[in-house]
C-alpha cells in the first residue's frame, strides 16, 4: 500500500512539470552556462501598438544592463522616450527569460516559444494573455544576435 501511494505521488508530481517548463529551464541553464556578458541583438515586438513603425530595436547589453538601444531609424532610445519602460522590459535576454517565466507561471493563457540552438535564449516568444480577447497578443522576435568582446 505504501509503495502504491509513493508511486502515485511521484506520478502526480511528474504531471505538474510541464514539458514547456522543463524546456524553459533547460534553455535558461544553457544561456547561463554560456556566460555571455556583452552582446547585441535586434528585438522585434509584434503587437497592436503605436510604436510598430520603430521596430526592430537594436540593443546592446553589457553585464546585464542596457548599454545602448536604438530604433530602426537609428534614433537613440533614452529614459525620456515615451515607450522606454515598455521597451526596456524586454531589452535583455535575462529580461526575456523573466517575462517568459511569468507567463509560464499563469500570467498567459497561451504561449509558444522557440530557442536558439547553441546559446539557449528565446528567439521567438508568442504570448496570448487572454485567449478570447482581441489585441492582447504580444510577439517578441530576437534576431541578429552577436556576442561581443
Amino acid at each position: 500500500m505504501k509503495k502504491t501511494l509513493l508511486l502515485l505521488s511521484i506520478l502526480l508530481l511528474m504531471a505538474c512539470v510541464s514539458p514547456m517548463r522543463s524546456d524553459f529551464e533547460r534553455h535558461q541553464k544553457k544561456w547561463q552556462e554560456a556566460n555571455i556578458t556583452h552582446y547585441r541583438f535586434e528585438l522585434n515586438m509584434i503587437c497592436f501598438c503605436t510604436f510598430r513603425n520603430r521596430m526592430p530595436l537594436q540593443i546592446e547589453v553589457l553585464n546585464g544592463q542596457i548599454a545602448a538601444m536604438t530604433d530602426n531609424t537609428g534614433k537613440t532610445i533614452t529614459a525620456a522616450d515615451a515607450h522606454y519602460d515598455f521597451f526596456a522590459r524586454y531589452a535583455t535576454i535575462d529580461r526575456l527569460f523573466s517575462e517568459l517565466q511569468a507567463s509560464l507561471n499563469g500570467k498567459a493563457d497561451q504561449i509558444a516559444v522557440a530557442y536558439h540552438p547553441s546559446y539557449g535564449f528565446p528567439t521567438r516568444i508568442n504570448i496570448d494573455r487572454i485567449k478570447r480577447a482581441t489585441d492582447d497578443e504580444l510577439g517578441l522576435a530576437v534576431s541578429a544576435f552577436e556576442r561581443l568582446p
